[in-house]
């Protein structure tokens, strides 16, 4: 009977991605998360970010009201780049949530018929270790990750300092601007009003938190198949502040409200936002190829679906996919492992993210009659330069040669490294809970503090 369910639930772990899959598709509007993050650069009336609403007002002269558009993406690329980045980095951390590992609990294989222990301890927590459940056999599960963004590259997310720039206009956006300007409009600071800067500050409060249904099945004594299915409920707050610096003049030409010469330099925005649903699933495979008493040797593949709404950051929006050779030693009760593979990604303009090289080590140990430690170092690190890419300075070139950094956040690789620490203490009666805690080690990428877990897994 045992064997029936576990066909059953094996049979139904492969079907659910293709039901779930087509229902799950979502266009991006200003209602999304990432919509709202968005506004925060948006003030006033109109839907172009860093549009001066003030200055553009229909009540001034139409030679004022065309300084208005002056800072707005479609007229400086870079300031449109800067935006991008921010709403790509956070997009891309929360589609790279991570998962537990495929084979918890006890493992077997069958000699004659008779079920035979392949492991001492309940194995590792965020690494994979090579041996398999065994034939007929099952793991279910459910985790519970939750964690707040706190750092992008190593800047605290709730002190992003941007600073946006005018754009450079030339004789064929302003006809005669070298004669009204008694000087080469080419050239960035002529006329004297390209000097005016936008400073922008940004705060984001973004706290995710996942739920795992995942399960396991045994085809065969070297082969087990399973699903992951995340529920993530993601809960956004973002504050932003800019303000116009004008570098001279009687009077102001860029302004968010107000008049020219009683303008309004600074604007705010708040947003709130949460969304609840579906992530990506994950289905998972691993093949057993080499076992002796000391060590043994499995392939893993798992695929991850764009099921998640990645407007609402709970999904990757693209799908990606990871193969992974697995290395697992037998000393006693000491199990060291290694996991060193590759993780492909599909990427969009909006979300350009890179392929990586997964390498990971650590061990498990079982230090007490059902108590297992274990640690790891896992990483993932990003194959080439950074899809994600930051504008460079802005050089002035009058009324006196300058360079203006568009930002605080560094232009880095954004590799993963992580410590995970944490232990499994097996209860009676199949059951195993886990609690575990994963800590950043380096800066790349949009992270949190640390990322907690816990789960309640049952094998049978």
């Amino acid at each position: 009977m045992a064997h029936r369910h576990s066909g059953i639930l094996a049979a139904a772990a492969l079907a659910l991605p293709l039901v779930l899959f087509p229902a799950f598709s979502h266009a991006q509007d200003d209602r999304s998360l990432r919509g709202r993050i968005s506004q925060l650069f948006i003030f006033g009336s109109g839907e172009d970010p860093l549009f001066l609403a003030g200055t553009a007002d229909p009540n001034n002269p139409a030679a004022l009201r065309a300084h208005g558009t002056h800072f707005v993406p479609s007229a400086v690329s870079a300031n449109g780049s800067l935006i991008g980045f921010i709403t790509g980095a956070i997009a891309t951390s929360v589609g790279n949530l991570p998962i537990g590992a495929t084979s918890g609990g006890s493992t077997f294989r069958f000699e004659a018929g008779v079920p035979v222990e392949t492991s001492t301890s309940a194995g590792p927590i965020f690494a994979e270790r090579a041996q398999t459940l065994g034939r007929g056999r099952s793991m279910v599960g459910i985790g519970r990750n939750s964690f707040h963004f706190s750092s992008l590259r190593g800047v605290p997310l709730n002190d992003v300092e941007l600073i946006f720039t005018h754009e450079n206009v030339t004789g064929a956006t302003f006809p005669g601007c070298d004669s009204i300007s008694a000087g080469d409009c080419k050239k960035m600071g002529i006329p004297n009003l390209e000097n005016d800067i936008m400073q922008f500050r940004l705060n984001l409060d973004l706290n995710i938190s996942v739920t795992n249904l995942y399960a396991t099945y045994g085809l065969t004594d070297r082969l087990d198949v399973g699903i992951v299915v995340p529920l993530v409920s993601s809960h956004l707050h973002g504050q932003s502040f800019a303000q116009i610096i004008p570098f001279g003049g009687p009077t102001a030409a860029h302004f968010f409200a107000g008049t020219a010469s009683n303008p309004v330099l600074s604007a705010s925005r708040d947003v709130d936002g949460d969304a609840f649903g579906l992530g990506d699933v994950a289905v998972r495979s691993k093949l057993n190829i080499h076992e002796s008493d000391r060590s043994r040797v499995a392939l893993l593949g798992e695929a991850r679906f764009a099921t998640g709404a990645s407007d609402d950051l709970l999904g990757a929006g693209v799908f990606s996919a990871r193969g992974v050779a697995v290395i697992s030693g037998v000393i006693d009760n000491f199990s060291p492992h290694a996991n060193v593979g590759y993780a492909f990604h599909a990427r969009t303009s909006e979300l350009p993210r890179n392929d990586a090289v997964i390498a990971t080590a650590g061990f498990d140990d079982l230090i007490a009659p059902h108590v297992t430690l274990a640690a790891d170092l896992v990483s993932e690190l990003q194959v080439g330069r950074s899809n994600l890419h930051l504008p460079g300075p802005v050089t002035y070139d009058a009324p006196f040669h300058r360079v203006i950094q568009p930002t605080s956040i560094p232009d880095q690789r954004d590799d993963i490294v992580n410590g995970s620490f944490g232990g499994k203490y097996q209860l009676p009666n199949g059951f195993t809970f886990v609690a575990n805690v994963l800590v950043p080690l380096n800066r790349g990428g949009v992270r949190p503090n640390t990322i907690y877990m816990t789960s309640l897994e049952f094998n049978f």
